[in-house]
């Protein structure tokens, strides 16, 4: 199965350490044999501060993009060296490079692409472009809800839902550099538009992703 995973940056590098980077690495080495795999990693916290200052000195939003884009490959880098001789040792800034990459039989870790091209979008756009079998996002939260959880504690958790009603929750959202949370706009129309099986789960733990390939946890989004 080739499958497409998007790890945010929050949960990779909540804090400088090693131990988030290995232990997904491990989890991806012991996928490899049975997937093809193709990894898309965020910035987190690392990208909003570099973001913030380079808003406070003055850059426009596209600037801020491109720092942001910037320190997704720098993490993107330090995966590839957990991963060892199992990764395509190169960050591809493209989809055709991720498609050339692919080629080599190794997984393939990147980043960002282009400016207001959020870590979801960079993963949607990959999936059809390599004609994913399912895509897999692993964010902070346990899967979809209709407000922040973590700031709301009657948030709705929903185990299922289409493309279109996220495209309704999400119409108010924030498109600046950083900001986004969720899936943004691009990601849930492309999912549409290729009929992508996703699911959103919470990637704090690695080993959901094991739980992810096999449906049993997450919100699942329907490609209608």
């Amino acid at each position: 199965m080739r499958i497409v995973i998007t790890i945010g940056g929050s949960i990779l590098i909540s804090e400088f350490t090693h131990e988030m980077f290995r232990a997904y690495a491990d989890i991806l080495n012991s996928l490899r044999n049975e997937h093809e795999l193709f990894v898309v990693v965020g910035g987190g916290r690392p990208a909003r501060d570099y973001i913030g200052v380079a808003r406070k000195l003055g850059a426009g939003e596209a600037q801020c993009d491109d720092i942001g884009i910037d320190v997704t490959r720098l993490n993107a880098r330090v995966l590839i060296t957990a991963l060892g001789e199992s990764a395509y040792p190169s960050v591809p800034e493209n989809f055709r490079e991720a498609v050339r990459f692919a080629a080599s039989g190794r997984i393939v870790v990147m980043g960002g692409t282009e400016p207001a091209h959020s870590t979801d979008a960079v993963g949607a756009i990959l999936a059809e472009t390599v004609g994913a079998d399912l895509m897999i996002n692993l964010t902070s939260v346990d899967g979809f809800y209709d407000r922040d959880p973590q700031k709301y504690p009657d948030a709705r958790f929903y185990p299922e839902i289409s493309a279109s009603e996220m495209l309704e929750h999400l119409s108010e959202s924030d498109v600046k550099a950083g900001t986004y949370e969720f899936f943004d706009h691009t990601a849930l129309k492309m999912i549409k538009r290729s009929g992508i099986k996703t699911i959103i789960a919470n990637g704090s733990d690695p080993e959901n992703l094991l739980r992810a390939i096999d449906g049993g946890i997450g919100t699942t989004v329907i490609p209608e």
